[in-house]
């Protein structure tokens, strides 16, 4: 039986491989003949520039449908798939839903049978197969985090660059097309949407609310609101716009602070989350009867799952004490 079990398991994560595969490689066909195609209009209308064609940022709206279509309509009716492809889209990757669903099915099967494998308790295949599962989304949650911390850090720049722009004598459309020549990745492409939006006749304040929406940031909202009530009541734009700046600066600096203040309590979280876990694969290696009895053992079975839920909420409460918000 368990056999049999773990036979199913491999084929499923050899199965999983597969899809993966063959949707990469389809997904880079599709990308590049999207690419060709955007290229050569561009190319007939002469309305971008090269660095807007070679940024890979389109203002079209396209849907991708990913591997298993049906799985992505699903998602959109059932999961309010828009925001989760939102969220996927500030991760900035180009995964779909079903890709996502896939992968993090493919890595709960590996992980189930890797923990099958290294404990040889079928009770330990539900526990691998949730961590697997947990993979995924934890790597995308730490690149989405990554990726919004790199914008707020390079902001205060994009504003200052538009506040010199305006100071010039540009247009305030005139300024975000140069953030968007000038500056990289995150900051950059997001600023070209917003002025590909407005160049292509979008009202500046609904171009402005879906940068907001693109990145759901503090500073942006504050940005955004500061632009659409000097447009309204009038007033020296650059002058707001350097404020601004030195705004976001000092937030950033206290978040530093924070950071370095908390330091401690983090550390101490992780070690505390890290040492049972180490500690009991360490005395499975060095006296494998010892630990035989705690997983075997019904008291000890109740005893491993109590340790669980108490490092669980551990790691919450501290996560909590910590939280400071700026």
């Amino acid at each position: 039986m368990t056999l049999g079990l773990l036979v199913g398991l491999i084929f499923v994560v050899v199965t999983a491989c597969v899809a993966g595969l063959f949707m990469l490689v389809a997904g880079r066909l599709q990308a590049a003949r999207e690419k060709s195609i955007e290229q050569r209009l561009h190319e007939a209308s002469g309305v971008l520039t090269d660095d807007a064609v070679g940024s890979g940022d389109s203002l079209v709206r396209t849907q991708d449908a990913g591997l298993l279509p049906n799985v992505d309509r699903a998602a959109r009716k059932a999961l309010k798939g828009l925001a989760l492809e939102r969220w996927l889209e500030q991760t900035g990757t180009k995964l779909s839903v079903s890709a996502c669903i896939l992968i993090s099915l493919a890595l709960g099967a590996a992980g189930a049978a890797a923990a099958m494998m290294v404990s040889h308790r079928a009770w330990a295949m539900p526990i691998g197969f949730v961590i697997g599962l947990w993979v995924l989304p934890a790597i995308l949650r730490h690149k989405r985090t990554a990726r919004l911390y790199k914008f707020e850090e390079q902001f205060p720049e994009a504003l200052d660059l538009l506040s010199r722009g305006i100071r010039a004598g540009h247009a305030f459309s005139a300024g975000m097309k140069m953030v968007a020549d000038e500056l990289g990745d995150p900051v950059g492409p997001e600023f070209r949407k917003a002025f590909d939006e407005q160049n292509y006749g979008l009202p500046l304040k609904e171009s402005l609310n879906n940068l907001a929406e693109r990145v759901p940031l503090l500073d942006i909202r504050f940005f955004s609101t500061a632009v659409l009530i000097q447009r309204e009541t009038g007033g020296n734009l650059s002058e707001i716009l350097d404020n601004l700046a030195n705004v976001v600066r000092e937030r950033f600096k206290i978040r530093r602070q924070v950071r370095v203040h908390t330091a401690h309590g983090r550390f101490t979280g992780y070690v505390l989350m890290a040492l049972p876990a180490f500690l009991a694969v360490a005395l499975e290696f060095i006296n494998p009867d010892h630990m035989k009895l705690l997983f075997e053992d019904h008291m000890g079975q109740l005893m491993i799952v109590a340790s669980i839920v108490m490092q669980v909420v551990g790691y919450f409460w501290i996560k909590q004490v910590i939280k400071i918000e700026v």
